[in-house]
């Protein structure tokens, strides 16, 4: 079993956090057009279904603790770039909200990874938890690892890669791209939060859970 097999593992098994429920909570949640792709065998659905079913398992018994706002980055913007949108800041009870904004996504557009953050941690007045589902890399020029020096010890950015992929084949396995780290892996390791790579609806479940779900039992 690889060491990627048995963290994720013991993600699912644990109830642990990392996070206590006093702190309120931005999810910044990626809307961007790579997240209506199947995949290069056309057999798998679209990685937004996959990440809706997530939200929608995991996030109301999480909103039932905690304060949680959302920020989307994809679509409706100006141009492929400028498709930034605060939802809201924290509040209680924020399931319903969150999961309606997801259900309804309609993913476009590029990924302004890093001012989407740096919007969630401005939501966040500088003290509180950022959790990033992103599928890729920032592709507007952003520079997240300069962010995650600006933020400032009060905002802790945990990031959750889903599915994401490099932009080059692998010979070996002809058909499938390789399996990378997004880029924004530096926002968590400087900031002292979590980098988690997941590639399942289970998984990203069980990521969810780490991050924000205050060490309770579900």
């Amino acid at each position: 079993m690889t060491y990627r097999a048995v963290f994720l593992a013991a993600l699912l098994a644990s109830p642990l956090a990392a996070q206590t429920c006093t702190e309120d909570a931005m999810i910044v949640f990626d809307g961007s057009g790579s997240m209506a792709e199947v995949g290069f065998n056309l057999f798998n659905e679209p990685r937004i279904f996959e990440a809706r079913r997530a939200v929608g398992s995991i996030i109301p018994e999480i909103a039932d603790v905690r304060r949680l706002g959302l920020v989307v980055y994809g679509p409706g913007g100006a141009d492929g770039c400028s498709g930034l949108d605060l939802r809201f800041g924290p509040v209680e009870n924020a399931a319903p909200r969150i999961i309606d904004a997801v259900d309804r996504l309609q993913p476009e557009g590029d990924t302004p990874l890093t001012e989407a953050v740096r919007l969630a941690a401005r939501a966040l007045n500088g003290a509180g938890a950022v959790v990033v589902i992103t599928d890729g890399k920032e592709t507007c020029g952003g520079q997240p690892c300069q962010l995650a020096t600006d933020l400032g010890r009060g905002v802790t950015v945990h990031v959750i890669g889903y599915k994401v992929r490099g932009d080059f084949f692998d010979w070996d396995t002809p058909g499938e791209t390789v399996t990378v780290e997004t880029v924004a892996r530096c926002l968590a390791d400087r900031t002292g939060g979590h980098y988690v790579s997941t590639e399942t609806v289970d998984e990203l479940v069980a990521a969810l859970r780490q991050t924000m779900g205050c060490g309770l039992m579900f």
